[in-house]
């Protein structure tokens, strides 16, 4: 029987608190409850939990385009409020792993494909920010590697006007089920 993983992507202090170098602010941190039931429940039922984490040098080539953001080491990097807490609170249980990404699409640069290969896992389900940009990518990078994508609508958040049209996008390009 095919597998089920949750993907919580770029939910660090850089892009969810007001703080951050580049923050998606209030609209990402209203996501945050959603997405710490939606692991609680993906936990409780035995489903793997996958956090996604920009991992950047301090001299990142992506600073040439964005400001600064999720250097390792950092108070930026560090996964936000009560999702880092309920990642420190399982990170030793079996089906909570975490996995640094160069690059916007999760499944470039990593090892989440042979992780996910490697528990039998055929759907993800997407969460965090930004939907336009590492949300989308990585919903790109699932489905051209064979994967079912879903995209949970009130899991996402993004600091542009484009969370809609990028989840129509997803739904229409990938064949992304949508999930409100």
């Amino acid at each position: 029987m095919e597998k089920e993983a949750l993907l919580v992507i770029d939910m660090s202090n850089d892009f969810v608190d007001d703080k951050g170098g580049l923050t998606a602010g209030k609209p990402a941190q209203e996501i945050v409850p959603y997405i710490r039931d939606l692991a609680d429940k993906f936990h409780s039922d035995g489903k793997t939990v996958v956090f996604c984490m920009d991992a950047h040098e301090k001299n990142d080539q992506h600073f040439e385009l964005w400001p600064p953001h999720n250097v390792k080491g950092t108070w930026g990097a560090q996964l936000f409020g009560a999702l880092g807490d309920w990642y420190e609170a399982h990170k030793e249980e079996a089906g909570v792993i975490f996995v640094p990404k160069p690059e916007y699409d999760a499944f470039i640069g990593t090892n989440l494909d042979q992780i996910l290969r490697s528990l039998h896992i055929g759907t993800v389900h997407l969460t965090g920010v930004c939907t336009d940009i590492c949300d989308f990518l990585t919903a790109y990078g699932a489905y051209s590697r064979g994967y079912k994508t879903i995209a949970h609508r009130k899991g996402m958040a993004t600091f542009t006007g484009q969370h809609d049209i990028f989840i129509k996008q997803m739904q229409a390009i990938f064949k992304t089920e949508i999930v409100d």
